[in-house]
């Protein structure tokens, strides 16, 4: 059984409004990347490992505006949490979203958990939050990549990513993943 709101490459997305820190509202309808649109949902301020993932991003920004890649970061926790992560990670560049709902969360796919207690860096988990996800979305809107996790670890590297826009880019390669039901063929 696959989860029951599996996104497609090669299709639509759900739009998405979401509140930003330093930027006001960011709506995926409204951007005009060049190329892409990289939506990076993390756990929040409790996790460890988003820190960690979240800062190698910062430093591989350039990296992907060079690509035509508009980068976002996005979690369910609120302002307040979202800006002491900011601050707290040194996260100076990367745009960082809040406020994501777990209905929101769920129209993308992700899985939701619910907390338990003190992180091991001693910060609450929410009573409910989202899981990891990322998701390469064409300027058109259509899904080109996406990883969903249960989990916080194992994510994608920032850097594999990086690297493999270069050869999307250059062989204009196709997004894989597109087929719905195998049992019909060219569909």
């Amino acid at each position: 059984m696959s989860h029951p709101n599996t996104l497609f490459p090669r299709r639509s997305v759900p739009d998405l409004s979401i509140e930003t820190l330093d930027r006001g509202i960011w709506r995926l309808a409204d951007r005009s990347p060049e190329r892409f649109a990289l939506l990076v949902f993390y756990r929040g301020l409790h996790c460890p490992i988003c820190s960690k993932s979240l800062g190698d991003l910062e430093k591989r920004l350039a990296g992907f505006e060079d690509r035509g890649t508009e980068v976002i970061a996005i979690s369910n926790d609120n302002e307040e949490r979202a800006r002491k992560s900011k601050q707290d990670w040194g996260l100076e560049k990367l745009n960082i979203g809040y406020g994501l709902s777990l209905d929101q969360a769920r129209e993308w796919g992700l899985f939701v958990s619910s907390g338990i207690g003190m992180s091991s860096v001693g910060v609450e988990e929410p009573a409910m939050f989202s899981e990891p996800g990322l998701f390469l979305v064409r300027s058109d809107g259509t899904l080109y990549f996406s990883s969903v996790q249960t989990m916080p670890f194992a994510r994608p590297h920032f850097a594999d990513i990086v690297g493999a826009l270069d050869i999307v880019i250059s062989k204009n390669y196709p997004a894989r993943g597109e087929v719905v039901d195998h049992t019909r063929q060219g569909v």
